[in-house]
């Protein structure tokens, strides 16, 4: 008599005596990697290949692979401060050879009165310049020039120039990298102002001419990069460059037709940046745009540039997502310094913003940018109407979280078995399976997203859960998925009665 109890690797013709088990994992799901691929200009001196990404394992190794001060290193390092678990990938640029290099000066002039400390502030880093009574402008300026070019990590080189008919001396500020992302450099001083206990030492003025001059992203390079990342999965991708050439290459990239979220690769991924400008500049970016794969903060007149915001967005962001992607992402700090008072967005402001596929920040009491709303880019139908179903960056990685997890069970259960019509009468633990036996196993596995709180409406889940043998070894599943919300508002109304 056969035994309807099958094993895939146990010979049931042995003989010899004995007790043995053979391990079939087929009830569990399996665990999600979520990485993070930081994409980035690299300097000269690194020694990474460029357009090829690499394991980051600290900063150390980061400064000899990348070059210190190079973007795609700085960008790593304020990464680390939101994310620093979290496995991390680095695929470098090289400088695009048509690429012209930012620059911009900062201008001494005046007569010191008094000794102190120049608080200066180079792309949001810190630079202290002592200076003391006597010391002429050429000193002054000298001082300067060897503070920024002996500081760690400093995005630029700096050298004294010849002073002018009034006897200002100018400072050349040139970006190590060349391209548009050396005009994000901001130069200024005394960023916290004297509240934070910071002042231009008197009798001195600084003039600051801001960065500008960086053309052309490597938007070639990065379309080799990309096709160098192979089949490996980069759930959190922090993008740089924001032209729309870049953007594009990058969104062509993870499309859902024939990219990394169509059904044929099943890669997925999203994209983090973060965009520069005042509220009309940044609603004109935002409604150029319409793709859920992405997500671009807004902010205006911080000292870092947007590139050490789109990292550190991202850093906040994935510790989050990884650990539970229906949380939703407001009120994560992100470690970036924040505009002043007078360049914050108001509420009506960060409103307009949210209906323009731009992310919003507020600034908490303890002067931290913390999230407001993370939202895609996404706006708008095929029709080109007015749609919200990608709305909410929570929304593409809690879908995916559980098409994984699903993918997991019933390629654990159903690796390698039988199909045959429905209605077949399959006696117990053998290899034969039929459409509606793969669905049981599929609404099984959503009644635990719905004990767990990753999704809901298990009873109308079931309803209108279906499955079907389509013929040649393949089951069609419609599974209905509804997904957790997230607590955005609270509104109270309040009736009181005089006294």
């Amino acid at each position: 008599m056969s035994s309807s109890i099958t094993f895939n690797n146990y010979p049931t013709s042995q003989r010899t005596h004995g007790i043995f088990a053979e391990i079939d994992p087929q009830n569990q799901g399996g665990s999600q990697n979520l990485r993070t691929l930081i994409l980035g200009q690299k300097l000269n001196s690194g020694n990474a290949e460029a357009n090829v990404p690499f394991l980051a394992t600290g900063l150390s190794d980061a400064r000899q692979s990348l070059g210190a001060g190079s973007i795609a290193e700085l960008m790593y390092a304020r990464y680390l401060t939101a994310d620093s678990f979290g496995e991390v990938w680095i695929a470098p640029q090289a400088d695009d050879p048509a690429a012209a290099v930012a620059t911009g000066t900062v201008t001494v002039s005046g007569a010191l009165t008094a000794s102190g400390t120049i608080p200066l502030y180079i792309g949001g880093t810190y630079i202290a310049v002592g200076v003391t009574l006597g010391m002429a402008l050429a000193d002054i300026a000298t001082a300067i020039v060897t503070a920024i070019n002996t500081t760690q990590d400093i995005m630029v080189s700096a050298t004294a120039g010849v002073a002018n008919a009034d006897g200002a001396i100018p400072i050349t500020i040139t970006a190590l990298n060349k391209g548009p992302c050396g005009n994000e450099i901001d130069l200024r001083a005394a960023y916290l102002g004297s509240a934070g206990g910071e002042n231009i030492p008197a009798g001195l003025t600084l003039t600051f001419t801001p960065m500008s001059g960086g053309t052309q992203n490597p938007d070639t390079a990065l379309s080799v990069t990309l096709l160098n990342l192979g089949e490996q999965t980069y759930d959190f991708i922090v993008m740089p460059y924001t032209d729309e050439a870049s953007l594009d290459v990058l969104v062509a990239f993870l499309n859902d037709t024939t990219g990394r979220w169509s059904w044929s690769q099943m890669l997925y991924g999203g994209f983090f940046c973060a965009l520069r400008g005042t509220v009309g500049t940044l609603g004109t970016a935002g409604t150029a745009r319409n793709e859920y794969q992405g997500t671009g903060m807004g902010f205006d007149d911080s000292p870092d540039p947007a590139w050490l915001w789109a990292a550190a967005y991202a850093g906040a962001a994935a510790v989050s997502l990884r650990a539970d992607p229906g949380l939703p992402l407001q009120n994560l700090i992100i470690p970036v310094k924040a505009p002043p008072l007078a360049s914050r967005f108001d509420i009506s402001e960060r409103n307009t913003l949210l209906y323009d596929g731009i992310s919003t920040f507020t600034v908490n009491a303890a002067g931290q940018v913390v999230i407001d709303r993370a939202i895609t880019f996404y706006q708008k139908d095929a029709a080109g109407g007015a749609d919200t179903t990608w709305l909410n960056v929570e929304t593409p990685y809690s879908l995916v979280a559980l098409i994984r997890d699903m993918d997991d069970w019933l390629g654990a259960i159903y690796a390698r078995k039988k199909l045959v019509a429905d209605g077949t009468n399959i006696p117990g633990g053998s290899n034969l399976v039929t459409s509606q036996t793969v669905l049981a196993s599929a609404i099984a596995r959503y009644k635990q997203y719905c004990d767990d709180g990753n999704a809901q409406n298990y009873s109308a889940f079931k309803a209108a859960a279906s499955a079907q043998n389509l013929g040649n070894g393949t089951v069609a599943l419609l599974l209905p998925f509804n997904l957790v919300g997230q607590l955005r508002v609270i509104a109270m109304k309040i009736n009181f009665i005089p006294g």
